[in-house]
């Protein structure tokens, strides 16, 4: 751009400068990775969100972290490649595509396996491009060329191989376990498929006799129909009533079986009785208490929620009959003491509204403990998966090491299908990546695999993994970092790194950054219940994407959750108009001013100096945060440089040679308005995309787009800390003169005299040499500046680091209000003077603290001593008036 055509309009409207520049960053094709060897590559996958529906605040809040750090990455010249996809969400996606279908009268049933599957790809389809409509709202710099969907023909072909390796090593198994049922339907639910109601129930207290004759022990349950699959009795085995019962027997009523007593650490000694029955197939605590002590596993229980024949004369009877038919029976035997009422959470199904029934049933597992020991190891090596916070590296490692075997099979349709075929006659198994050749003979598996099975691959398989030899897995795997909320270390995170692992040698990612969950102004989890959620589609329409953005992005610290405000993401449209209108005045000022005009070596003023200073201070601090991920941190430093510094300040000083006659000076004050507005437009580029590329390309710039435009890096030549202290001073004057001015309701359009006594000739020096900036910003009628000055007896005066204020305000000024106000000021800088002093005495601040913070706390406390001391003289003056 040779010159600057000022196209930006005289509003902010985040619409207006949203609209398009999507499609033309991707038409620059400026988010693909180029796998250019002369660059160092960086990596994130993004987590796939789910094709059931729209994205939420925290899909927004998670995939502009991601955007930040790519876009920051590639500035800095990397080769980024930022991969996108989506999940197939197996149990999720297929409520949803069966809920469409009872809405039309039909099930699943209907339409048979194939055709069902077909219909879920179509509303995969269809929801996978609202998706990529959210990101491209979001502005989110993904490489589309390399989009991936866990289904696709390239993972799934990762997922055989996984599959088919861990079976071959032992690691994956069949066996039995509990899963949620619907006897009205007869199929298995997910967790996801349930729903919970409070009813009302009662708990059933009964007393089981001891064999040996020697008394009975009471136990108690919510479902007596299921005492006809109990296979023990359970207590705590530190419970002194109980643990000289433990290996004793007791006679199982109605049933008359002889069952045992065990000591288990899951029995709460508080609750009840202190002694629960087990029934291993009826109940998933009591599966895994059968699981440690070996006991047999009685199903009593027909799909169909009818009794079996291990429920003897009460075969064939619906479940709730049973339990009717079995508490008389009980009573009539005196086993059943005491009927209790009780309120509980009791799951029905999503489908059909039957009370689900935890259900015994044959299931695919993956042996997880030498998967997870490997883990836990890699965690001791310098190569280990990073936390940040590092907190949760602790919350990882607990799960990992009393880590279960993973239950991997679900009875769906839409998933991965597990690679496993029976034969018709022989019941042998066939696990392999492609069906026996005889393939008549065999029966494949009908379950579908886990979706965090397919999940835990996301990684590696999303670049060409299995084929080693794939271009994008030898440049771009492992990965850098990967960003996710606290609530999926165990689900996804743990899965990740242990499958990354196993099968590539190497940890899937080097950092983890987590995030918390985004909750309402009060605190509360957002939720369809509560009516509380937040539309991130509708807040950009209102506010735009680079306030939302700004806000999710800064608006906590790592591992924190965060609360929703619309008052909050207001106020970052604030920010964004206050850049906004700052940016247009400084362009509509440029005259013409063209990249190679650009001139910072010419004579520049205390104000120039120091907002360069300012802006290398804030590149740097800027940069370090980032790279620690601080960015609430980063968004605190880049809000006061640009608000306060560039545009309450040096906007408002640069007004004064642009509208003067040295055009030497306005030459200057341009180009360094365009320097400085360039290098932060840059800095601010991650965080708000659209707005910062539509300044940068009025601006007098070289380059297509801000986007593929250098990170700013500290140019020390331009660091004047004399200046920056220089204008420091001046500052506090002008703030000083406005605070007193407003306290005795004298505006800025009345003049007034003012003295200004230096603490010594050089401050006195600084002072004269800028008197232009004290007469714009301050209005005095007669400014006096100098080391010796007469100082009237009725005046406000001000003490500032280096100087004191003195303003006679005669006619104005109340003896009494002023010592008041002065005395608020002396026990302001005495309160601070403390604070340095206890910090200072403090024997482990002193050791740790590096040198530099260590003299910076002793400056302050030498410049609070020496205010304090003129406040003091000050008021003493005035007390004896």
């Amino acid at each position: 751009m040779e010159t600057n055509e000022l196209t930006m309009p005289t509003k902010y409207d985040p619409n207006t400068i949203e609209r398009g520049r999507y499609e033309w960053w991707l038409k620059g094709e400026y988010f693909q990775a180029l796998n250019d060897q002369k660059k160092e590559p960086y990596t994130i996958v993004i987590p796939p969100p789910n094709v059931t529906g729209k994205l939420h605040l925290g899909h927004a809040w998670d995939t502009t972290l991601q955007d930040i750090l790519t876009r920051m990455k590639r500035m800095q010249g990397y080769d980024v490649l930022w991969l996108p996809g989506m999940d197939h969400a197996g149990i999720a996606t297929q409520a949803k595509v069966e809920e469409k279908l009872r809405a039309e009268g039909k099930s699943r049933y209907d339409l048979g396996r194939e055709t069902f599957v077909e219909e879920t790809w179509k509303w995969k389809e269809e929801y996978a491009s609202h998706i990529r409509e959210q990101w491209s709202k979001l502005g989110l710099g993904l490489d589309y060329s390399r989009e991936r969907f866990t289904l696709d023909e390239g993972l799934s072909k990762a997922v055989r191989e996984v599959f088919v390796s861990l079976y071959k090593k032992g690691l994956i198994y069949r066996g039995e376990y509990i899963i949620n049922w619907d006897p009205a339907t007869k199929t298995a639910l997910s967790d996801i498929e349930v729903i919970y109601k409070d009813v009302q129930g009662a708990f059933y207290h009964m007393k089981y006799p001891l064999s040996d004759g020697s008394g009975f022990i009471e136990v108690a349950t919510t479902r007596p129909e299921t005492m006809l699959g109990d296979t023990a009795v359970a207590v705590h085995p530190e419970d002194d009533r109980y643990k000289d019962l433990i290996g004793k027997t007791v006679i199982l009523p109605i049933v008359g079986r002889e069952i045992p007593i065990v000591g288990d650490d899951y029995v709460d000694m508080e609750f009840g009785s202190g002694a629960v029955k087990i029934t291993p197939a009826h109940d998933p605590n009591d599966f895994e208490i059968g699981n440690r002590h070996h006991l047999e596993r009685v199903l009593v229980m027909n799909e169909d929620g009818t009794m079996n024949g291990n429920a003897g004369k009460y075969q064939g009877l619906d479940r709730f009959e049973c339990r009717k038919q079995i508490v008389k029976d009980l009573q009539a035997d005196d086993v059943l003491f005491k009927i209790e009422e009780h309120m509980h959470s009791v799951g029905h199904s999503e489908r059909s509204g039957a009370v689900v029934e935890p259900y015994l049933s044959t299931q695919w597992f993956v042996k997880m403990q030498p998967l997870a020991d490997e883990a836990i190891a890699l965690q001791k090596k310098d190569e280990k998966v990073n936390f940040v916070p590092d907190r949760f590296e602790n919350t990882y490692l607990r799960w990992m090491e009393n880590i279960r075997d993973w239950c991997i099979s679900r009875q769906l349709w839409w998933g991965h299908r597990i690679p496993a075929w029976y034969h018709k006659q022989t019941g042998e198994v066939h696990v392999d990546h492609e069906p026996p050749a005889d393939i008549e003979n065999w029966e494949q598996d009908k379950d579908v695999l886990d979706t965090w099975f397919s999940s835990a691959l996301w990684p590696f398989s999303t670049m060409g993994w299995p084929d080693i030899e794939s271009s994008d897995y030898k440049r771009y795997y492992p990965t850098d970092c990967l960003v996710t909320g606290y609530d999926i270390i165990f689900f996804w995170v743990s899965r990740m790194i242990f499958q990354g692992l196993e099968f590539t040698g190497q940890r899937p990612f080097k950092d983890v950054l987590i995030h918390g969950l985004v909750r309402d102004a009060e605190g509360r989890k957002m939720s369809k219940s509560l009516g509380n959620g937040v539309d991130p589609m509708e807040v950009i329409d209102k506010y735009g994407a680079d306030s939302l953005r700004y806000f999710l992005s800064t608006g906590s610290s790592p591992g924190q959750d965060l609360r929703y405000s619309t008052e909050k993401v207001e106020a970052t449209w604030n920010f964004a108009n206050k850049i906004w209108n700052a940016s247009r005045f400084a362009l509509m000022n440029m005259d013409g001013l063209t990249y190679e005009q650009i001139d910072l070596s010419d004579e520049k003023s205390v104000a120039d100096k120091w907002i360069l200073t300012r802006l290398n201070e804030t590149i740097e601090t800027v940069t370090r945060l980032s790279d620690r991920y601080e960015f609430g941190e980063v968004g605190r430093v880049l809000y006061n440089f640009i608000w306060d510094d560039f545009c309450d300040w040096y906007i408002e000083m640069a007004k004064l040679p642009l509208y003067g006659e040295d055009e030497a000076a306005k030459l200057t004050t341009r180009s360094i308005l365009a320097y400085v507005l360039d290098q932060t437009m840059r800095l601010l580029h991650p965080f708000m995309p659209f707005i910062t590329e539509e300044i940068w390309q009025n601006l007098p710039h070289k380059g297509e787009s801000i986007t593929v435009a250098t990170w700013p890096v500290v140019n020390e030549e331009l660091t004047d800390h004399q200046a920056a202290s220089d204008m420091k001073l001046l500052v506090e004057i002008i703030r000083s003169v406005r605070n007193i001015r407003a306290e005795v309701n004298t505006p800025l359009s009345k003049k007034i005299n003012m003295i200004v006594k230096g603490k010594d000739d050089n401050i006195s020096a600084v002072l004269e040499k800028n008197r232009a900036y004290i007469e714009r910003f301050c209005n005095p009628e007669e400014l006096v500046i100098g080391t010796v000055v007469d100082e009237p007896e009725k005046a406000m005066t001000a003490v500032v680091t280096g100087a004191e204020i003195i303003l006679p305000l005669a006619g104005l000024l109340n003896i009494e209000e002023e010592i008041a106000r002065l005395g608020k000021e002396y026990a302001k800088l005495t309160q601070e003077v403390e604070r340095v002093q206890k910090k200072l005495s403090n024997e482990g601040f002193v050791k740790k603290a590096p040198e530099k913070v260590i003299n910076e706390e002793r400056a302050k406390e030498k410049d609070y001593m020496e205010k304090r001391a003129l406040v003091e003289a000050r008021l003493n003056e005035l007390k004896g008036l």
